[in-house]
């Protein structure tokens, strides 16, 4: 049976009305999606928004002819599943379950060149919230025995407690994101790489910094740590541009 192809360029149509009696948003088609999203998303393209539809991470509304109907809300949705993906490397599961947890923009921010990268936050603070095995494991799924790997192998360290360790949310959120890379067989004692480059690279950042931040001026050692936010963007961005580079040749 033929088919027939989806509008690909942005059409004008009555403007459909909700119980209320108010019209709804302005809606366009996935052509007009595709094309408002090219600049910042050059790979964009109408079969990469058909395939996070059928993942569930969309539910564009549909014409009585089938034809799919964006509004502004699903066009910024989509703009943040793209950033997620491309800025915090989150597997699709994931970041159903960020945007099922109210993540959204301005969480999700995009710089002014067209990419968009989420500041690491080293500002010092208080301790803050700890948790136990047991609360990490029920947060992040992750297999009790890899945490103790990681442990073992230095990743994470912790902080014992009435005998009991316990891990801050930055180490809940390493765990997590191993616990990803642990689904193609990655184990603790190969993360030992990342675990040696992240100290060479905080040896670096400090040496740059080192007399701003060991000042006796407090405003001083705050632009210091502001400085040292920016630079570990940097860096972030930096690594995975390398890393980028370095896959396509495997690749190719």
């Amino acid at each position: 049976m033929a088919t027939t192809e989806e509008p690909t360029a942005d059409i004008e149509l009555p403007p459909p009305q909700t119980e209320s009696g108010r019209p709804r948003q302005k809606a366009v088609t996935i052509g007009a999606v595709c094309k408002a999203l090219r600049q910042e998303f050059p790979d964009i393209s109408i079969s990469k928004i058909r395939y996070l539809e059928d993942q569930k991470l969309l539910a564009p509304r549909r014409t009585q002819g089938g034809y799919r109907l964006y509004t502004p809300n699903d066009i910024q949705r989509l703009r943040t599943i793209l950033r997620l993906q491309r800025d915090e490397f989150l597997p699709l599961r994931v970041i159903r379950q960020e945007l099922a947890g109210g993540r959204a923009e301005p969480e999700v921010t995009s710089r002014g060149d067209g990419r968009s990268l989420r500041r690491a936050t080293v500002t010092v603070r208080d301790t803050g919230a700890l948790y136990s095995l047991d609360d990490v494991v029920d947060e992040t799924g992750a297999d009790p025995g890899l945490v103790r790997e990681l442990v073992e192998f230095g990743v994470i360290k912790g902080e014992i407690r009435a005998g009991s360790r316990y891990f801050d949310e930055t180490e809940r959120e390493i765990i997590r994101a191993v616990s990803e890379l642990a689904r193609y067989g990655v184990g603790g004692r190969n993360l030992r790489v990342f675990r040696t480059s992240a100290d060479r690279e905080a040896q670096l950042l400090q040496s740059i910094l080192a007399p701003a931040l060991r000042s006796r001026n407090p405003e001083r050692r705050k632009e210091a740590v502001e400085a040292l936010e920016n630079l570990a963007s940097v860096t972030t961005h930096l690594k995975h541009l390398l890393l980028i580079r370095d896959l396509r040749r495997i690749a190719t």
